[in-house]
């Protein structure tokens, strides 16, 4: 299991074998250091914190199965993790998602479940991975990297934290914003976001890093493009 809460590390290890977890070991190792003790010990399953001021574990963890795509990974969160963000896990290849914010009776009911060998993804997450196929169609053209990219913008990142985030160049992260910006026929990051919000990509429950004032005042039906226009 990989947590930086390092002091609990012991209380973690206690707790997981009395769920019947067997060899655990626990870790604080960052992607470099940790992908060598996959290679080393060759874990059945991978365990990660996830914490929600962390933007970047769930695309931390899709890099991890790319470079080990057989490994079983489940993402933990002890504290509130919004299921919109929540549901990239999966989206990013980890098998499960077990969240004590559901209550601790299904948390451990969750992690039972996935120390047999079972997937568990917490209801909340599956609601919103359900949702996506509801989602209204944007103007122009968007990709699933661009959603992304609007994503993590409207989650307050910079330029060179989305680009770190997503393992591409700064400079790709400048095209993508380009590309968006076109698409959605926006011209500041506060239109894009109202835009955005009107499109269902984000909630205002996930602007938590902008002011009140960016999401209060709609923007104009006129703005939005029908689909399909250029």
């Amino acid at each position: 299991m990989v947590s930086r809460a390092v002091n609990n590390h012991p209380h973690y290890k206690k707790k997981l074998e009395e769920l019947g977890f067997q060899n655990v070991t626990l870790t604080a190792l960052e992607k470099d250091g940790l992908s060598s003790l996959i290679r080393d010990l060759k874990p059945d399953l991978l365990m990660m914190g996830a914490r929600f001021y962390e933007c970047s574990t769930p695309y931390m963890m899709g890099e991890l199965k790319r470079t080990f795509p057989k490994l079983n990974m489940a993402a933990l969160s002890l504290e509130a993790y919004p299921p919109d963000l929540a549901m990239y896990f999966i989206i990013n290849g980890v098998r499960s998602y077990d969240t004590a914010f559901d209550g601790f009776d299904l948390f451990f009911e969750g992690l039972k479940a996935i120390g047999k060998g079972k997937k568990y993804i917490s209801q909340s997450v599956q609601d919103r991975i359900n949702a996506r196929r509801y989602y209204p169609m944007p103007a122009g053209k968007l990709t699933l990297r661009h959603i992304e990219l609007i994503r993590l913008m409207c989650c307050g990142l910079k330029d060179s934290e989305i680009a770190e985030t997503l393992y591409i160049a700064r400079r790709t992260v400048t095209t993508h914003k380009t590309e968006i910006f076109t698409s959605l026929n926006v011209r500041s990051p506060n239109e894009l976001i109202r835009v955005a919000l009107k499109l269902k990509i984000v909630t205002e429950d996930e602007l938590f890093f902008f002011p009140k004032d960016f999401v209060v005042n709609p923007l104009p039906e006129n703005k939005i493009l029908k689909r399909g226009a250029k």
